[in-house]
């Protein structure tokens, strides 16, 4: 039987604390799917063109377990739950659609980000300023719009499907996001009148991680312009593609490092939850890279991308 305060424990996760807890059951669940079997792995990540790869030891795996009960189980599971993989839009949608929401809810005391303010001030032991809230709101509005824009200007049309899971987990991801990149400033933005900004001078993590951002996020869109003149199906050797397999997610790993150091409350190098998000990140497209370098090796030639690193230099 539970004691009062048990329950009274239970009930007292702050909404940043719910957010970091989303980001760590994310980051295993993509690692559980990568240490699934390939013949598995193949039906639950991959999509497209990568899914037609054939004359590899990973397609006699797969002829093996073909008729394994598991295997049918999740090839029927994904076939039923397809969606378009022009759907990766909607994340970007969701995204530019959030930073506009909670800017109308802090500049007018909107009742539900003062209900989720409330909630996290209660637990909160750290500071945020006001003017890092407002900085980070800022930078995540200019990357949703940008990525929205290229998904319109740089993304060709394709027939291609993605299971309806990856959909789902880049819409929570984006949502929470949309959170956690000032629900550490709570009690900045609880005692603000959200209409004057204090003149302090800005730390040198701050100044560091704005000229990161802005820097990470020229060359991922440079990486995307790249791409999408690229000759379709064609192995990318131009620019930082010449060392990194997949540098536009070296790019973004960037980007969120970037604003965990803006976001970072006094007397800490970065901001939690935004750490969180940051393993995320970089587990999901860790793990693309990962199909994406033996793909590549399989269309084009492994020797043509043994020397690459696959989205971190000299670590991955």
């Amino acid at each position: 039987m539970k004691t009062p305060d048990s329950v009274t424990h239970e009930g007292s996760m702050s909404p940043a604390a719910y957010c970091q807890l989303f980001y760590i059951l994310a980051s295993a669940t993509v690692l559980g799917i990568a240490a699934a079997p390939q013949s598995i792995q193949r039906l639950l990540t991959q999509y497209g063109a990568r899914t037609s790869t054939v004359g590899t030891s990973n397609d006699k795996e797969g002829k093996q377990n073909a008729n394994g009960r598991l295997v049918q189980i999740v090839s029927w599971v994904t076939s039923v739950s397809q969606v378009p993989h022009s759907w990766f839009i909607h994340f970007y949608i969701l995204s530019v659609t959030c930073s506009v929401f909670w800017a109308v809810q802090f500049l007018n005391h909107g009742k539900i980000l003062d209900f989720i303010v409330r909630n996290q001030v209660r637990s909160e032991e750290t500071l945020m300023s006001i003017n890092q809230v407002v900085i980070a709101w800022a930078l995540m509005s200019l990357q949703g719009t940008r990525r929205l824009y290229e998904s319109l200007a740089l993304i060709r049309s394709s027939p291609s499907k993605m299971w309806a899971v990856h959909w789902l987990l880049g819409i929570a991801y984006y949502f929470c996001t949309s959170i956690s990149i000032w629900i550490e400033g709570s009690r900045s933005i609880q005692s603000s009148d959200r209409r004057t900004f204090s003149a302090e001078t800005p730390s040198f993590s701050t100044v560091f991680g704005i000229i990161t951002f802005l820097a990470s996020s020229f060359m991922q869109n440079r990486c995307h312009n790249y791409l999408f003149r690229l000759k379709k199906y064609s192995l990318p050797e131009d620019g930082l593609f010449r060392y990194i397999v997949c540098p536009h997610y070296t790019c973004e790993c960037m980007l969120y490092l970037s604003l965990a150091l803006i976001t970072a409350p006094v007397g800490q190098l970065y901001n939690r939850t935004l750490i969180c998000a940051l393993l995320f990140v970089a587990v999901n497209l860790g793990s693309t890279a990962n199909g994406t370098k033996k793909w590549y090796g399989e269309k084009f030639g492994r020797e043509r991308v043994l020397e690459k690193w696959k989205m971190i230099p000299g670590i991955f």
